[in-house]
């Protein structure tokens, strides 16, 4: 067994709390301070990775004294402090340790079991993470740490804010060289694309309006289409508004308007994430467009953001968040004077408590929701609420009766969804009425079922969506059973071969 001054030389007390910090985040999760903190460091020229993990090891006490760069950024957004205002250690007081400073020599690497010049045993850890920070030996990055809602990258190894280096890549010197060539596949641009082809200092209404229009198209491709085929191309337009972020604007508004449209833009890369089953990129697509709008005080986009936070929470088995999310919606909408938005946000509440198994909370926001629809449509209404009509109000219902498992009720409102559906929304069309397959079949009422999904299959040369074929999936193993009964067979048929189609 080691002395205990062994111990006490290589192994420090456990870290105390850094409740200043804590304090100074305030309402925002760990990830949304996070983003804060990126781009507070832009705007004084740093680059720094933060992410949720780094606020957590830093509010657990893990960091004692961030290193220069992080230093300069938290001066810069909490002006008139010091470190140790922010509830750090003084850099004085921590260089008294055994760690090195920076002024010395890094210390040459040394296997595990190998001593240090001074005789004592090497700590592994330490000295991977001195190794990793180079030159500052304070701020170490912790792949494992708090996690958060809200987070970029859940449950990824490489938690590096991928998003940073890919918006980096677009920046030489001082000002921002856009590759917009690289949005050509979609055509998201049009022709205000060559606005970005040149060395940008200054954005203008140009630029800005060529993000707007990417919002537009890509919501109308993902309307007909599906977002299978889409998620990867439209990243590229939402890197190319990112850099756009970075080289600036000279007015307020255009600035306003730049940072709603990335925002917007964030969202609907993340819905078609979301659609296609990449619910990791999905979260950091929303997180990214939370922070822009808790920044930039944008109440619309908050909201936005929240209500697609609350659909992916539904989506990935987590009702509480989902439920959080929705109410966080609304109370970011109360002063929009939209009731077209507050119902949807009820709908999505709905949906929460609907996961959570509370019948009678979920009814109430399903009638609330509906009472806020019949005020009918205003000049508030959001852009992107194009698709919110009454067939979208019967489908989300539908969903909340198919979650409480009242099938048959659940399939009435799915029915009626397909069939109030403008022809233009394919992909809904598809959605509901997959929907209504799977809950006809859970119902008892196996041939209605297969008739249904027969639908859904002629739609899917046109629809483009992991979401809805998974649920096609799932309807067809309930299906089995009945394979003999009147149409069940053709049904699963049909859905065998497309199946390995998509495998090969």
């Amino acid at each position: 067994m080691a002395s205990s001054s062994e111990t006490s030389s290589e192994y420090p007390r456990p870290p105390r709390p850094n409740l200043a910090f804590r304090e100074l985040r305030g309402q925002r999760s760990p990830g949304e301070f996070a983003a804060a903190v990126r781009r507070a460091a832009r705007e004084i020229g740093e680059r720094v990775s933060c992410d949720a993990r780094y606020v957590g090891r830093v509010e657990a006490g893990e960091i004692r004294c961030p290193n220069y760069a992080y230093e300069r950024v938290f001066l810069h957004m909490f002006p008139g402090r010091t470190l140790t205002d922010l509830g750090f250690t003084p850099r004085s007081v921590v260089r008294g340790r055994a760690a090195r400073t920076t002024e010395e020599e890094p210390p040459r690497p040394t296997s595990p079991s190998g001593p240090r010049s001074s005789g004592q045993a090497t700590n592994p850890a330490r000295t991977a993470y001195e190794k990793r920070e180079g030159s500052e030996p304070y701020d170490t990055y912790d792949r494992y740490g708090t996690y958060d809602a809200y987070a970029p990258h859940e449950n990824h190894d490489r938690n590096h804010e991928e998003s940073d280096v890919q918006r980096r890549a677009f920046m030489t010197g001082g000002t921002a060289t856009v590759a917009t060539a690289s949005l050509g596949p979609l055509g998201l641009l049009g022709n205000a694309a060559s606005a970005t082809e040149r060395p940008v200092r200054r954005v203008g209404s140009a630029e800005v309006g060529a993000v707007e229009e990417a919002v537009r198209k890509i919501r109308l491709l993902d309307d007909r289409h599906g977002a299978d085929g889409l998620y990867q191309r439209a990243a590229t337009p939402l890197r190319t508004a990112y850099a756009l972020l970075d080289a600036g604007t000279a007015r307020q508004s255009t600035a306003d308007r730049l940072h709603s449209g990335t925002g917007e833009l964030a969202i609907s890369v993340g819905w078609l994430a979301h659609d296609s089953g990449r619910f990791d990129d999905a979260r950091s697509h929303y997180a990214e467009a939370l922070a822009t709008a808790r920044m930039t005080g944008d109440a619309a986009l908050e909201a936005h953001a929240f209500c697609n936070t609350a659909f992916l929470a539904r989506d990935a088995g987590r009702p509480r968040e989902a439920l959080r999310a929705a109410q966080a919606a609304q109370r970011a909408a109360r002063a929009l004077g939209s009731p077209r938005l507050l119902s949807l946000l009820a709908l999505r509440e709905a949906g929460g408590w609907a996961g959570l198994g509370d019948r009678t909370a979920c009814a109430q926001s399903l009638a609330r929701a509906r009472a806020l629809y019949e005020r009918g449509a205003s000049d508030a209404d959001p852009e992107w609420m194009s698709f919110y009509g009454a067939a979208e109000v019967e489908g989300l219902e539908a969903q909340c009766w198919s979650t409480l498992g009242d099938w048959p009720r659940a399939a009435r409102h799915a029915h009626r969804a397909a069939a109030l559906q403008d022809p233009h929304f394919t992909r809904n069309i598809a959605l509901y009425t997959a929907q209504l397959a799977d809950d006809l079949v859970r119902g008892g009422r196996p041939d209605e079922a297969a008739v249904a999904g027969l639908r859904v299959l002629d739609l899917l040369d046109q629809v483009q969506s992991s979401r809805i074929q998974s649920m096609l999936a799932g309807t067809a193993r309930v299906l089995l059973p009945h394979r003999r009964a009147s149409g069940v067979s053709a049904f699963l048929q049909r859905h065998a071969t497309l199946t390995r189609r998509g495998a090969a």
